[in-house]
Protein backbone atom coordinates (compact mmCIF):
# COMPACT_ATOMS: atom_id res chain seq x y z
CA UNK A 1 0.00 0.00 0.00
CA UNK A 2 1.35 3.55 -1.02
CA UNK A 3 1.96 5.84 1.94
CA UNK A 4 -0.32 8.54 1.38
CA UNK A 5 1.03 12.14 -0.08
CA UNK A 6 -0.52 14.84 1.57
CA UNK A 7 -2.29 15.55 4.56
CA UNK A 8 -5.31 15.74 3.26
CA UNK A 9 -5.01 12.03 0.98
CA UNK A 10 -4.46 10.81 5.10
CA UNK A 11 -7.42 12.80 5.94
CA UNK A 12 -9.71 11.19 3.88
CA UNK A 13 -8.33 7.71 4.58
CA UNK A 14 -9.53 8.58 8.31
CA UNK A 15 -12.89 7.72 10.31
CA UNK A 16 -12.95 9.81 12.98
CA UNK A 17 -14.33 7.70 15.92
CA UNK A 18 -17.10 9.13 18.65
CA UNK A 19 -18.04 6.24 20.36
CA UNK A 20 -17.48 6.26 24.18
CA UNK A 21 -20.92 5.41 26.13
CA UNK A 22 -20.13 8.74 28.08
CA UNK A 23 -19.78 11.01 24.64
CA UNK A 24 -22.26 14.00 25.64
CA UNK A 25 -24.15 15.86 23.50
CA UNK A 26 -21.13 18.58 23.57
CA UNK A 27 -18.58 15.79 22.44
CA UNK A 28 -20.80 15.24 19.27
CA UNK A 29 -21.12 18.58 18.90
CA UNK A 30 -16.98 19.11 18.78
CA UNK A 31 -16.60 15.55 16.95
CA UNK A 32 -18.71 17.11 13.84
CA UNK A 33 -16.76 20.33 13.89
CA UNK A 34 -13.43 18.57 13.82
CA UNK A 35 -14.63 16.19 10.72
CA UNK A 36 -15.85 19.39 8.84
CA UNK A 37 -12.90 20.89 9.27
CA UNK A 38 -10.34 18.83 8.63
CA UNK A 39 -12.16 17.15 6.11
CA UNK A 40 -12.23 13.65 7.33
CA UNK A 41 -13.28 10.83 5.33
CA UNK A 42 -16.07 9.26 7.36
CA UNK A 43 -17.17 10.03 11.27
CA UNK A 44 -18.16 6.74 13.21
CA UNK A 45 -20.84 7.31 15.70
CA UNK A 46 -22.88 5.63 18.06
CA UNK A 47 -26.55 4.50 16.68
CA UNK A 48 -28.67 7.12 18.57
CA UNK A 49 -26.35 9.75 17.58
CA UNK A 50 -26.95 9.44 13.85
CA UNK A 51 -29.44 11.61 13.18
CA UNK A 52 -28.07 14.85 14.52
CA UNK A 53 -24.77 14.13 12.69
CA UNK A 54 -26.21 13.60 9.13
CA UNK A 55 -28.38 16.62 9.94
CA UNK A 56 -24.94 18.50 11.20
CA UNK A 57 -22.57 17.06 8.30
CA UNK A 58 -25.67 17.29 5.03
CA UNK A 59 -23.71 20.41 3.61
CA UNK A 60 -20.15 18.43 3.62
CA UNK A 61 -18.42 15.47 2.22
CA UNK A 62 -17.86 13.39 5.61
CA UNK A 63 -19.45 10.00 5.16
CA UNK A 64 -21.75 9.43 8.41
CA UNK A 65 -20.95 5.69 9.77
CA UNK A 66 -22.21 3.71 12.98
CA UNK A 67 -21.80 0.53 14.43
CA UNK A 68 -23.58 -2.41 14.63
CA UNK A 69 -23.66 -5.34 17.06
CA UNK A 70 -21.25 -3.28 18.80
CA UNK A 71 -19.30 -4.28 20.64
CA UNK A 72 -19.78 -7.88 21.05
CA UNK A 73 -21.14 -9.12 17.78
CA UNK A 74 -23.99 -11.22 20.13
CA UNK A 75 -26.98 -9.98 18.73
CA UNK A 76 -29.00 -11.89 16.86
CA UNK A 77 -29.30 -11.94 13.25
CA UNK A 78 -32.21 -10.17 13.11
CA UNK A 79 -31.96 -7.42 15.87
CA UNK A 80 -28.33 -6.69 13.91
CA UNK A 81 -30.47 -6.57 10.52
CA UNK A 82 -32.78 -3.89 12.56
CA UNK A 83 -29.96 -1.82 13.40
CA UNK A 84 -28.61 -1.70 9.86
CA UNK A 85 -32.16 -0.65 8.66
CA UNK A 86 -33.20 2.11 11.29
CA UNK A 87 -29.41 3.34 10.99
CA UNK A 88 -29.51 3.48 7.36
CA UNK A 89 -33.03 5.37 8.04
CA UNK A 90 -31.67 7.75 10.39
CA UNK A 91 -28.78 9.04 7.38
CA UNK A 92 -26.03 6.29 8.26
CA UNK A 93 -23.89 6.12 4.86
CA UNK A 94 -21.66 3.29 6.28
CA UNK A 95 -22.38 0.36 8.92
CA UNK A 96 -19.38 -1.21 10.95
CA UNK A 97 -20.68 -4.44 12.12
CA UNK A 98 -19.24 -6.87 14.77
CA UNK A 99 -19.12 -10.44 13.51
CA UNK A 100 -20.47 -13.30 16.26
CA UNK A 101 -17.22 -13.99 17.96
CA UNK A 102 -18.32 -16.65 19.84
CA UNK A 103 -19.98 -18.36 16.93
CA UNK A 104 -16.81 -17.71 14.88
CA UNK A 105 -14.42 -19.62 17.75
CA UNK A 106 -16.80 -22.22 17.68
CA UNK A 107 -16.56 -23.53 13.91
CA UNK A 108 -19.86 -21.80 12.92
CA UNK A 109 -18.85 -20.17 9.97
CA UNK A 110 -21.97 -20.47 7.76
CA UNK A 111 -23.59 -18.55 10.99
CA UNK A 112 -21.34 -15.89 10.79
CA UNK A 113 -21.23 -15.48 6.85
CA UNK A 114 -25.53 -15.36 7.18
CA UNK A 115 -24.90 -12.97 10.43
CA UNK A 116 -22.88 -10.68 7.86
CA UNK A 117 -24.95 -11.56 5.07
CA UNK A 118 -28.25 -10.55 6.53
CA UNK A 119 -27.22 -7.03 7.29
CA UNK A 120 -25.32 -6.21 3.71
CA UNK A 121 -28.58 -7.28 2.61
CA UNK A 122 -30.60 -4.14 4.02
CA UNK A 123 -27.20 -2.03 3.54
CA UNK A 124 -28.55 -2.10 -0.04
CA UNK A 125 -25.36 -1.24 -1.48
CA UNK A 126 -23.79 0.72 1.02
CA UNK A 127 -20.65 -0.04 2.72
CA UNK A 128 -20.42 -2.37 5.07
CA UNK A 129 -17.40 -3.34 7.34
CA UNK A 130 -17.07 -6.32 9.80
CA UNK A 131 -15.40 -6.34 12.44
CA UNK A 132 -13.45 -9.37 13.58
CA UNK A 133 -11.89 -8.21 16.71
CA UNK A 134 -8.79 -10.14 16.09
CA UNK A 135 -7.29 -10.20 19.77
CA UNK A 136 -9.94 -13.10 20.29
CA UNK A 137 -8.79 -15.41 17.02
CA UNK A 138 -6.08 -16.93 16.33
CA UNK A 139 -4.64 -17.24 12.49
CA UNK A 140 -7.26 -20.01 11.35
CA UNK A 141 -9.96 -17.96 12.70
CA UNK A 142 -8.78 -14.88 11.21
CA UNK A 143 -8.97 -16.11 7.71
CA UNK A 144 -11.85 -18.01 8.06
CA UNK A 145 -13.68 -14.85 8.78
CA UNK A 146 -12.21 -13.10 6.10
CA UNK A 147 -13.68 -15.65 3.67
CA UNK A 148 -16.94 -15.58 5.32
CA UNK A 149 -17.04 -11.81 5.13
CA UNK A 150 -16.01 -11.46 1.72
CA UNK A 151 -18.92 -14.71 0.77
CA UNK A 152 -21.38 -12.72 2.45
CA UNK A 153 -20.93 -9.17 0.38
CA UNK A 154 -18.61 -7.30 2.67
CA UNK A 155 -16.87 -3.95 1.52
CA UNK A 156 -14.54 -3.67 4.47
CA UNK A 157 -12.87 -6.57 6.80
CA UNK A 158 -11.78 -4.27 10.08
CA UNK A 159 -9.12 -5.72 13.42
CA UNK A 160 -10.94 -4.38 16.24
CA UNK A 161 -13.70 -2.11 17.51
CA UNK A 162 -11.02 -0.78 20.12
CA UNK A 163 -13.21 -1.93 23.10
CA UNK A 164 -11.28 -4.81 23.47
CA UNK A 165 -7.74 -5.59 25.41
CA UNK A 166 -5.47 -5.45 22.28
CA UNK A 167 -6.33 -3.64 18.66
CA UNK A 168 -4.56 -3.35 15.77
CA UNK A 169 -1.36 -4.90 15.01
CA UNK A 170 0.47 -4.76 11.88
CA UNK A 171 0.63 -8.18 11.60
CA UNK A 172 -3.38 -8.50 11.78
CA UNK A 173 -3.15 -6.13 9.18
CA UNK A 174 -1.13 -7.90 6.47
CA UNK A 175 -2.86 -10.87 6.93
CA UNK A 176 -6.42 -9.59 6.78
CA UNK A 177 -4.93 -7.99 3.68
CA UNK A 178 -3.18 -11.01 2.10
CA UNK A 179 -7.34 -13.05 2.56
CA UNK A 180 -9.31 -10.64 0.74
CA UNK A 181 -9.68 -9.02 -3.07
CA UNK A 182 -8.28 -6.22 -3.48
CA UNK A 183 -12.08 -4.58 -4.28
CA UNK A 184 -12.53 -5.80 -0.40
CA UNK A 185 -10.86 -2.99 1.56
CA UNK A 186 -9.37 -3.19 5.70
CA UNK A 187 -9.74 -0.84 8.05
CA UNK A 188 -7.34 -1.12 11.33
CA UNK A 189 -8.77 0.42 14.34
CA UNK A 190 -8.05 -0.01 18.03
CA UNK A 191 -5.17 1.85 19.52
CA UNK A 192 -3.99 3.80 16.71
CA UNK A 193 -2.81 7.31 18.18
CA UNK A 194 0.18 8.35 16.03
CA UNK A 195 1.25 9.48 12.42
CA UNK A 196 3.59 6.94 12.77
CA UNK A 197 0.85 4.14 14.00
CA UNK A 198 -1.79 5.10 11.31
CA UNK A 199 1.46 4.77 8.40
CA UNK A 200 2.86 1.44 9.57
CA UNK A 201 -0.84 0.31 9.42
CA UNK A 202 -1.05 1.61 5.41
CA UNK A 203 2.33 0.11 4.67
CA UNK A 204 1.11 -3.08 5.64
CA UNK A 205 -2.18 -2.69 3.80
CA UNK A 206 -5.27 -0.51 5.52
CA UNK A 207 -7.21 1.64 3.27
CA UNK A 208 -9.18 2.89 6.07
CA UNK A 209 -7.73 3.69 9.52
CA UNK A 210 -10.20 4.28 12.82
CA UNK A 211 -9.13 6.83 15.11
CA UNK A 212 -9.85 9.32 17.59
CA UNK A 213 -6.67 10.86 17.96
CA UNK A 214 -7.07 12.39 14.47
CA UNK A 215 -6.47 16.07 15.03
CA UNK A 216 -3.05 15.32 16.36
CA UNK A 217 -2.34 12.51 13.88
CA UNK A 218 -3.08 15.01 11.50
CA UNK A 219 -1.38 18.17 12.70
CA UNK A 220 2.14 15.35 12.74
CA UNK A 221 1.60 15.41 9.19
Amino acid sequence: MTKPASRDQLASMIDHAVLSPEATIDDLIAGCELVRRLDVGCVCVRPCDVADVAARLSDTSVAVGTVVGFPHGSAVTAVKAAEARQAIADGADELDMVLNIGALRSGRIDYVRDDIAAVVAVAGGKIVKVILECCYLDRDQKMAACEAAVEAGASFVKTSTGTAPGGATVEDVALLRSQVPDNVGVKAAGGIRTLADALAMIEAGATRIGASATESILAEL
